[in-house]
């Protein structure tokens, strides 16, 4: 079997880190046309760097979940029986390697990276970020920013994404909120391939209604639960 998991915030809310567009999430607390869009680094970056070098303290302090380490169990088991699990997430922080899985694809980037936007270089980056650093690679100062995809711009690998849902023999959206493009989209991809779906939320998502199948509930219940039943 080859499964396609898409996560979001949801599955890393209950290790403590902040969803982005639930009613209190952190997109009612700030202006994320300043904070996460090239316009609003080039006008701002001290206060962009402010709030990620945040979001990159929370996630140190953050540990796994029990819905992380079921998808981590869902890859091993996947494989030892000639299957494969594509985990792809929409989210920015580690815990999903943290909990052992080997293969996960960041669509929106880690905020444990960095980019250089004079050189091109993405590198690891746990320490704060500043406006004065200077890249290690270039010399440059003033170019370092987090390695994350900010409104307005594309997503990494969606064309390897696309590979994946095409082979894949169930898609699964876990914790997402079903309003952010393109992975609001895939699971009506998944419905034009003729894949099975599900959706594993703490509630309905915007695009609830596309899937075949649901599963509602805190994430560390029901990410473990739908992972006994598909290794039986």
């Amino acid at each position: 079997m080859k499964v396609f998991a898409l996560t979001g915030a949801g599955v890393s809310a209950e290790s403590g880190l902040g969803t982005f567009r639930s009613v209190d999430g952190l997109w009612s607390r700030f202006d994320p046309m300043r904070l996460a869009t090239p316009e609003g680094f080039a006008a701002d970056p001290a206060a962009v760097h402010e709030f990620y070098n945040l979001r990159r303290r929370n996630m140190a302090a953050a540990a796994p979940n029990a819905a992380h380490f079921a998808l981590t169990e869902l890859e091993t088991r996947l494989e030892a029986r000639g299957g494969e699990l594509f985990l792809c997430t929409q989210n920015i922080d580690d815990l999903h390697e943290r909990a052992g899985s080997r293969r996960v694809w960041h669509m929106h980037g880690e905020i444990a990276r960095a980019l250089c936007l004079h050189c091109g270089t993405r590198r690891d980056w746990r320490e704060d970020l500043a406006v004065g650093l200077a890249c290690p690679r270039c010399g440059r100062a003033g170019g370092l920013r987090p390695d994350v995809v900010w409104f307005g711009e594309v997503p990494y690998g969606m064309e390897e994404i696309e590979a994946a849902l095409e082979t894949a023999d169930l898609f699964v959206a876990i914790g997402t909120s079903g309003s952010v493009y393109p992975a609001a989209g895939f699971v009506a991809r998944a419905g034009d391939l003729g894949i099975p779906t599900m959706e594993v939320n703490l509630e309905p998502s915007d695009v609830a209604g596309l899937f075949g199948e649901s599963l509602y509930g805190p994430a560390t219940e029901t990410v473990p639960a739908l992972v006994a039943r598909l290794l039986g």
